[in-house]
């Protein structure tokens, strides 16, 4: 314990004599030295870690803003596409309804052929109800794509980056004679 305590009392006697540079003590240079190195680490550093944060922050409100506009519009498109449903059942039922018309008529007209012609007509209104849902289905799922695809083109071109394209671009180009 002595020696160490000689030890430290002999290295504060030679700090002390060596405490002195320009004519100042070394605790000065040392505190200009520290606050030129923090102000230095501010303006490297702080700064640009500032913004950078400022800008990530925008850029999250800015996506929170467009998810928030995506999440109307997907509202907007569950509740038009109710209202096609909607009017496909009632188109449905409009044409049973006068396919049934139809085929009483024609069996009031035609008593020899009642049964032959009401079942004819049975089938043609199944048929076009059949068609119409068909196509009413096919336009619906074809809007949809479209909305899908226009969607994940806005997000692709809005997340890839132009390293993502040239590994895409060079992958094309090495499959090329893969295809050929």
């Amino acid at each position: 314990m002595t020696v160490v305590l000689s030890v430290v009392s002999a290295l504060g006697a030679a700090e002390h004599e060596a405490e002195r540079f320009l004519g100042l003590p070394m605790w000065i240079w040392q505190l200009a030295n520290l606050i030129g190195f923090l102000w230095l680490l501010g303006y490297l550093v702080a700064r640009p870690l500032a913004r950078a944060f400022r800008g990530r922050q925008e850029a999250i409100e800015e996506r929170i803003r467009e998810a928030g506009k995506r999440r109307e519009e997907a509202a907007r498109l569950e509740t038009e596409i109710h209202e096609r449903m909607a009017r496909l059942d009632r188109d449905l039922a409009e044409v049973r309804a006068r396919g049934l018309a139809e085929g009483e008529a024609a069996r009031a007209a035609l008593v020899a052929r009642a049964d032959e012609e009401a079942e004819r007509v049975r089938r043609e209104a199944e048929a076009e109800i059949a068609r119409r849902l068909t196509f009413a289905k096919e336009e619906l799922r074809r809007t949809a794509a479209d909305l899908i695809a226009a969607s994940a083109i806005e997000r692709l071109s809005a997340e890839m980056t132009d390293e993502d394209q040239k590994r895409l671009v060079d992958e094309a180009v090495r499959r090329l004679p893969e295809r050929g």
